[in-house]
C-alpha cells in the first residue's frame, strides 16, 4: 500500500473540519467522564441507540474509547465495538482503550474499524508502535493525553516521564508511521470550559498529518474557534452533544459552514 501525500492529506482534511462524536465505554454503557476521573461518570445510554442518532443527524466518523480497558490495559468491550462496527459499515469508527498487543489492534481492524488508537503503548513501546504503523499504514492515530502540560498515560491515571514534552512525542508518533494524532486536554474535558486553542492546533500547524483536538468544547463557539484555526482536521465531542449545549446537525456540518457559526 503506498501513503498518499501527507501536506495534501492535512489540506483536504482541513478543508473538511468536522465534529466528530465521541462514545466513551464504561460497563457496557455510553459515559462521559469529567477530567477522566472514572468514579464521575454521567451515563447517556445505550451505545448502538446513541451511534444511531449520530448517524442520522450526518456524522461520518465516530471516536470509540474503551474506557474499561484503558484502565485495565486490555480490551474490555471488543465484541461490543465489532457489533456497532457492523452495523454502520459506512462510518468511520476510530477505537482506542486499552489497545496494548497487536492482537487487538489486528481484531479491531479486521472487524473493520476505520482506524485504532494508541495513547500508552505509542509512549512506552516505541517499536510495537512503529511496528504496528507499517503493518496497518494509514490505519494507526496516535493519542497525546495532556495535563498540566505533561503527558498522561494508563487511562489518564498516571503521569509519563517528566521530560517527555508533548510536542516531542508528536513528532516521534508522526515520525514511526502514525497516520494522524487525537489531542487530548484533560483538564478541560468534560467541562465544557473552551476548547485549548493552543497544544492540538501547535502540533497541526507543526506537523504533516491530520491532528484533532479535544476536550471542552461547550458551545458552537468554541467549534467555530478551531474550525476558523485552519490547521486541524476536526474536533472531537462528548459532552456537549449529550447535554444539547451543541445540536446534533453540526455533525453534518464540514469546513467553512463550522468556521462561521456562532
Amino acid at each position: 500500500m503506498t501513503h498518499p501525500d501527507q501536506h495534501s492529506t492535512t489540506n483536504r482534511l482541513c478543508s473538511q473540519f468536522a465534529v466528530v462524536p465521541a462514545i466513551d465505554l464504561k460497563a457496557g454503557r455510553v459515559v462521559r467522564l469529567r477530567q477522566g476521573h472514572m468514579e464521575q461518570a454521567d451515563e447517556f445510554g445505550e451505545p448502538l441507540e446513541v451511534a444511531a442518532r449520530f448517524v442520522a443527524a450526518g456524522a461520518m466518523r465516530l471516536h470509540v474509547v474503551d474506557l474499561d480497558g484503558a484502565v485495565a490495559g486490555r480490551a474490555v468491550h471488543a465484541q461490543l465495538i465489532a457489533t456497532l462496527i457492523k452495523n454502520f459499515p459506512g462510518l468511520a469508527v476510530q477505537v482506542g482503550g486499552g489497545i496494548r498487543q497487536a492482537t487487538t489492534a489486528d481484531a479491531y481492524l479486521d472487524a473493520g474499524a476505520h482506524a485504532v488508537i494508541l495513547g500508552t503503548a505509542a509512549v512506552h513501546d516505541e517499536a510495537f508502535f512503529a511496528a504496528l504503523c507499517t503493518r496497518w499504514p494509514g490505519q494507526v492515530l496516535g493519542s497525546i493525553d495532556v495535563r498540566a502540560g505533561r503527558v498522561a498515560v494508563s487511562g489518564w491515571v498516571k503521569d509519563a516521564d517528566a521530560q517527555l514534552h508533548p510536542l516531542d512525542l508528536a513528532k516521534r508518533l508522526v515520525a514511526q508511521g502514525a497516520a494522524g494524532l487525537i489531542v487530548t486536554s484533560i483538564e478541560r474535558d468534560g467541562m465544557l470550559c473552551g476548547a485549548d486553542t493552543a497544544t492540538a492546533p501547535g502540533m497541526a500547524r507543526a506537523l504533516a498529518v491530520p491532528v484533532w483536538a479535544s476536550g471542552g468544547v461547550g458551545s458552537m463557539e468554541d467549534v467555530a474557534r478551531l474550525a476558523r484555526l485552519g490547521h486541524l482536521a476536526g474536533v472531537v465531542v462528548g459532552r456537549a452533544l449529550y447535554e444539547d449545549r451543541l445540536p446534533l446537525w453540526i455533525l453534518g456540518q464540514r469546513g467553512e459552514a463550522l468556521a462561521t457559526l456562532s
